[in-house]
C-alpha cells in the first residue's frame, strides 16, 4: 500500500512539474511577443506570476530565460513588503483631520502671517472644531509661502483698512477720429467705488491736475489719502495743493499698477464698456459720452465688490411695484432696469 502511494505521488509530482514548466514557457512567450526593440516589456501581472511560481515550484530557475532569478526574488520581496504594509495599516488611534478642516487651517495660516498654531487652534475652537495643536502645526502653510509683507502688513491690507478715507486718481488717454489725443483725469472714491470727478483736457499740466483735486472735494470734505502712480504729470504744484488740503499721498512703487488696482479696474471698465464702442469726434462729444456713462456707473451698475449694490446705494424694487422696463444708456450699449406700475 505504501509503495502504491509513493508511485501515485511521483506521478502527480512529475505532472505538476510538467504543467509548471509549460506555464513558465508560455508566459515568457507572451512577454516576448509584446517586446520592445531593446528589452522585453514586463507588466505587473508578469511579476506577480513569477513571484507566485517561485514559491510554488522549486525548479522555476531552470525554466526562466527572460530575466535573472535575482530579479524575480526582488519582485517577491517587494510584494511581501506591500502585503505587510497593508496588514500593518493603522486601525485605531487619533482620527484623521477632515479635508475641510485642513483647508481651513491652511487658509488661516496664509492669511494671518503672525498667527501661530495656538492662535489658530483657539480660533478653530471658537468655531466648534476640536483639533490638536500638533495637527494644526502639521497643516499650517510654510512660513516662506505666507504672504510676504513690509512693515507688518501688505499694501492691500492697508488699503482695505482705509477705504473710506482714500481716493485714487489716474489718467486715461482717448484718441479722436482725427487722431487728436485727449487726457481724461479720473478721481475714484474707494469707499463705494464711486467716480466722484472726471475732466477732459488736451494739454494736462501739474497746475491743471491740482485744480481737479480742488474741484472734486470741497474743503470741508477732503479725504485723508490720495493714491496715485509716479507719472511725471503730478508735479510740484499738485504735491503742494494736496499738502495744503491736508491730504497724504500714497505713491505706488515703480512698474506696479496693481498697487493702484481700484482705479485701474475702473479705467478698464470705462474702456471696455464705453470708449471701445464709441468714435470720439471732439472734446465736447467725449465729455458728453463720459458724463452719461459715469452717471450709469455710479447709480445703476452693480459691483461684486459691493455685494451686488451700486456705488450710489440702489434700493431693491419688489415685484409688487410693477413690471420691469429697460431704459437704454449710450444708445442701447447698456440699459437701466426699473420697475414701473402699469
Amino acid at each position: 500500500m505504501q509503495l502504491l502511494l509513493q508511485l501515485v505521488y511521483v506521478l502527480f509530482a512529475q505532472r505538476f512539474v510538467l504543467v509548471a514548466e509549460n506555464l513558465a514557457l508560455r508566459q515568457q512567450l507572451m512577454v516576448l511577443r509584446r517586446q520592445q526593440p531593446n528589452r522585453p516589456r514586463l507588466k505587473r501581472w508578469d511579476r506577480v506570476f513569477w513571484a507566485w511560481l517561485s514559491r510554488a515550484w522549486s525548479g522555476w530557475r531552470d525554466a526562466l530565460v527572460i530575466v535573472k532569478p535575482e530579479t524575480v526574488i526582488g519582485w517577491q520581496r517587494a510584494g511581501f513588503r506591500l502585503f505587510w504594509r497593508w496588514k500593518s495599516r493603522a486601525r485605531g488611534g487619533r482620527p484623521a483631520v477632515p479635508d475641510e478642516v485642513q483647508r481651513l487651517i491652511r487658509e488661516m495660516s496664509a492669511a494671518n502671517r503672525f498667527w501661530g498654531a495656538p492662535r489658530i487652534q483657539g480660533e478653530l475652537a471658537k468655531l466648534g472644531i476640536d483639533v490638536a495643536r500638533s495637527s494644526v502645526a502639521k497643516y499650517m502653510t510654510r512660513p516662506e509661502r505666507r504672504r510676504r509683507t513690509s512693515n507688518g502688513q501688505s499694501w492691500r491690507t492697508f488699503l482695505r483698512n482705509h477705504l473710506r478715507e482714500t481716493v485714487a486718481v489716474d489718467f486715461v488717454t482717448v484718441a479722436t477720429v482725427g487722431f487728436r489725443v485727449f487726457y481724461v483725469f479720473v478721481v475714484l472714491s474707494l469707499a463705494r467705488r464711486k467716480i466722484v470727478h472726471f475732466n477732459v483736457t488736451r494739454n494736462p499740466s501739474a497746475e491743471w491736475t491740482a485744480r481737479q483735486i480742488t474741484e472734486a472735494f470741497p474743503w470741508d470734505n477732503v479725504p485723508r489719502y490720495v493714491q496715485r502712480d509716479r507719472d511725471g504729470i503730478y508735479g510740484k504744484e499738485f504735491v503742494k495743493q494736496v499738502q495744503a488740503m491736508g491730504i497724504d499721498e500714497l505713491v505706488s512703487a515703480p512698474r506696479s499698477p496693481w498697487q493702484n488696482g481700484y482705479v485701474e479696474r475702473v479705467i478698464g471698465s470705462i474702456r471696455r464698456e464705453c470708449l471701445d464702442h464709441v468714435i470720439v469726434f471732439n472734446e465736447g462729444h467725449l465729455r458728453e459720452r463720459l458724463q452719461e456713462y459715469v452717471a450709469y456707473y455710479d447709480s445703476s451698475r452693480t459691483h461684486l465688490g459691493l455685494d451686488g449694490d451700486c456705488p450710489e446705494h440702489r434700493e431693491v424694487e419688489p415685484p409688487s411695484e410693477g413690471r420691469v422696463i429697460a431704459m437704454p444708456v449710450l444708445g442701447g450699449l447698456h440699459h437701466r432696469y426699473r420697475r414701473r406700475a402699469a
